[in-house]
């Protein structure tokens, strides 16, 4: 089969952004399959794999590429699954960009494949591998729990089912899939593929008990004495961060988290539910990540006529996939940066009438790498707005640290882990944003692969 030595990846389909910031469907439509392997011709299949180096959870990207070309769906993705529990969430929302793609040896000379897009495609077009237990009958009767159905969660209790393993996830809320169903919107990773993805756990033989709160019904103690034998704890990262600025208690103020939850967990999207989600004309998102792209893009879609997203540091730092902030661009989403908000204004009745900001300029780099911002003397300025919502970053619950003795936390309140994921508690794991504090998707599922490889050590010697 010939080679494809494009420079450049195959563009992936969109919907018109006039047309998808109308409406909640997925705005990017998926490969055909002439265009998937057409893309998959341009892998030089590499035997050092540099690919995968980048890759969090270590799938073998030559290895499904090679499949995809033999017209072997299938095979490809039991490829992916084997280290890959969520492959159709990972193929549309991972950063591959500094992932897996920028190790790619194409990239040197142009674009490197695409990875994600690829995954994607195979995940959405493949059937279910067959689940193989690797472990003894004697181990197979040890109960494993879970706490949070997350990234990280779901792929510690799928990686131990697949093990052979008696698992049972813990769900504070009323839906699986923690941040994937109530942190991202329809439009970029539609809830009946996370569904999918959680309904093959189920019937690979994973149990999820939803409306648990861990830390209220039952304590850690309390699952060991039920007969679990080791607990692996990833509750996110859902506590909202705030600026502590005047007026930030205002009718008005949404964190990104309430805003998101309502329009994702809670479907004020679909015309179908009630959920208020009370929006004027006028919208400031503050901040410069992906849930500040998410939220300006649910925000525009409501109708509101001004959208604008304030970030204190210039474009080349925001932390957003470049994708993101495109898409938000097309979109009509209004870009301010070097900006911050200093007041939110209000009227006598408490709404927000404007807000108040100053503009920054940059000076060296602090300890993420990116120049300090500081704020230019005499910038102040007002604008009339009529809701703000913040996206400055989140970090963990602390409901289940505090009533856990032993539990060690750091100054932010994130759980502390070795490499292997365990805690200062014997029989303890943790992973995901409850250890990282916000971070992506996929090093949630890789810290969730690497506490199962440890649990199911642990657990044979035990």
């Amino acid at each position: 089969m010939m080679a494809n030595m494009s420079l450049l990846k195959n563009e992936m389909p969109h919907q018109d952004a006039e047309i998808r910031r109308n409406n909640w469907e997925e705005v990017a439509l998926g490969y055909s399959y002439e265009t998937a392997i057409d893309e998959a011709k341009r892998c030089l299949n590499c035997k050092h794999k540099p690919c995968v180096e980048g890759c969090p959870v270590s799938v073998d990207i030559p290895g499904f590429i090679s499949k995809l070309l033999e017209d072997d769906l299938d095979g490809a993705n039991e490829i992916i699954k084997r280290t890959n529990t969520l492959p159709a969430v990972c193929g549309r929302v991972c950063p591959q960009e500094i992932q897996c793609e920028a190790k790619c040896v194409r990239g040197i000379k142009g674009e490197p494949v695409a990875i994600g897009r690829l995954e994607r495609f195979v995940a959405d077009n493949a059937g279910e591998p067959s689940k193989v237990n690797t472990i003894s009958e004697e181990t197979f009767k040890k109960r494993v729990a879970v706490i949070g159905s997350g990234p990280a969660g779901l792929t510690c209790a799928g990686s131990l089912s697949n093990m052979g393993y008696d698992v049972t996830i813990f769900e504070a809320l009323h839906t699986p899939g923690g941040v994937l169903v109530y942190g991202i919107p329809e439009f970029r990773l539609p809830k009946s593929i996370v569904k999918k993805e959680i309904d093959l756990l189920i019937e690979s033989g994973v149990n999820i008990e939803l409306n648990k709160v861990i830390g209220r019904i039952k304590t850690l103690d309390e699952l060991f004495s039920e007969g679990y034998a080791a607990i692996f704890i990833s509750t996110g990262a859902g506590l909202p961060q705030f600026m502590g600025i005047e007026g930030e208690d205002a009718v008005g103020v949404y964190s990104a988290n309430e805003f998101l939850t309502r329009v994702n967990l809670m479907k004020a999207y679909d015309e179908r539910y009630i959920t208020p989600v009370n929006i004027g004309n006028r919208v400031a998102v503050i901040g410069g990540g992906n849930v500040a792209m998410d939220s300006a893009r649910c925000a525009k879609r409501f109708g509101v006529d001004e959208v604008m997203i304030i970030y204190r540091r210039s474009e080349d730092e925001m932390p957003a996939r470049k994708e993101e902030i495109e898409h938000a661009k097309e979109e009509g989403i209004k870009f301010l940066v070097l900006t911050n908000p200093t007041k939110i204004i209000t009227d006598t009745n408490g709404l927000i009438t404007s807000i108040e900001c100053v503009r920054m300029e940059l000076g060296e780099a602090d300890d993420s790498g990116r120049r300090r911002p500081h704020v230019v003397k005499g910038s102040e300025f007002t604008m009339k707005m009529d809701n703000v919502i913040m996206a400055i970053g989140t970090s963990p619950n602390p409901l289940l640290s505090e009533i856990t003795p032993g539990l060690d936390v750091d100054r932010r309140g994130c759980i502390v882990t070795e490499e292997n994921m365990r805690t200062s508690m014997e029989g303890v794991w943790a992973g995901g944003d409850a250890v990282t504090g916000s971070a992506t998707v996929i090093l949630a599922m890789g810290a969730g692969r690497t506490a199962a490889t440890d649990i199911d050590r642990y657990l044979r010697l035990k």
